[in-house]
């Protein structure tokens, strides 16, 4: 094969590679639209079908609120630039979106982000071994699997109780009647946080994918032209919806009221924000559903379906090992046939 046509299949391996990315980005936004639309659709403020187009809104209006911190982390944060080629990408993402379809399929909660996570990790160990990880990067994202859920929790509960403190002499249609207003703007917040955070994750790893491949250098910046890809993605993700969540997230671990689900997506909301400004990746699925105990076991801890959010946080530990090993058999595979 000459220079010339070595070089066209290289650009048609990343082009391909963009595509996958963008795959994972749009289930990304179809996997976790449940994080965002689940509360506000289950104590009827808002059909599924407007939830959904409020939610993908703000998912892409987040391009033009947050910076690109996130994004950083996972394109140079997490593994080391030099261990990354078109098998670490291919496996990371296979791995990913395997672990996504499994969960989605049986209703799981678990995290994209953490997948994603898992699944660099995994093809890179396959590749090169432990010394190509980053270990800052890596302990800063697994500790934000407690950190991110106690925080939404934490923030859901004192909300609810400092409403609960406001409120406590009106009465209840009064109280259904401002928050079924106010939820609006707080699953407005949860899905701007969203975007913000989960769509920079696939953000950077396009961006490791271009600089391994030799069409940027290390030091570029991230072009617009992903930025924006991905969160039009992410936005196109989520307006299709993950309906099989919804009903996990909206109503098996608690009953929500309109009060109850602006307090979850308030302190959710704030949660994310506060990750993204410190560029760490989170779980959005983690986050909420913290907070969404936080408000249950605010009321009453018989308010909360434990056994339902235990099964929630196995799928939580199990995330990044099966992604990893998902993605580690990727690689393997790519090789073979590639």
């Amino acid at each position: 094969m000459d220079g010339g046509a070595a070089g066209q299949l290289a650009l048609w391996v990343v082009v391909a590679l963009v595509l996958v990315a963008l795959a994972f980005d749009f289930m990304n936004g179809f996997h976790d639209a449940a994080n965002a639309i689940a509360t506000v659709v289950s104590t009827r403020v808002l059909k599924p079908h407007q939830a959904v187009l409020l939610a993908a809104f703000f998912n892409f209006f987040a391009l033009f609120v947050f910076q690109l911190k996130v994004a950083t982390t996972v394109g140079q944060g997490i593994v080391e630039q030099a261990s990354v080629d078109h098998f670490v990408v291919f496996g990371a993402l296979a791995g990913a979106i395997a672990w996504n379809l499994l969960t989605w399929y049986f209703g799981i909660p678990s995290s994209s982000s953490h997948a994603l996570i898992g699944g660099l990790v995994g093809a890179v160990l396959a590749k090169s071994g432990a010394g190509s990880l980053i270990a800052s990067g890596i302990l800063k994202t697994c500790a934000f699997i407690l950190v991110a859920p106690l925080m939404g929790m934490v923030l859901g509960a004192l909300l609810m109780l400092a409403v609960s403190w406001l409120f406590v002499r009106a009465t209840p249609s009064r109280v259904d009647r401002w928050f079924r207003r106010l939820q609006l703007v707080s699953a407005s917040l949860y899905s701007l946080g969203h975007g913000g955070n989960d769509a920079q994750k696939t953000a950077g790893i396009i961006w490791m994918l271009l600089i391994a491949s030799g069409y940027l250098a290390a030091r570029d910046p991230i072009p617009m032209w992903v930025v924006v890809a991905c969160y039009v993605t992410i936005a196109l993700g989520t307006a299709f919806g993950g309906w099989r969540i919804v009903k996990t997230m909206g109503q098996r671990i608690t009953k929500l009221k309109p009060v109850g689900g602006f307090c979850a997506e308030t302190g959710g909301a704030a949660t994310l924000f506060v990750a993204t400004a410190f560029g760490i990746p989170v779980s959005t699925t983690h986050t909420i559903t913290g907070a969404i105990v936080g408000v249950g076991s605010a009321q009453s801890a018989a308010a909360v379906r434990w056994g339902v959010a235990g099964t929630i946080v196995w799928a939580w530990v199990l995330t990044i090992p099966c992604s990893a090993f998902m993605a580690a058999l990727a690689w393997w595979v790519g090789t073979l046939i590639f």
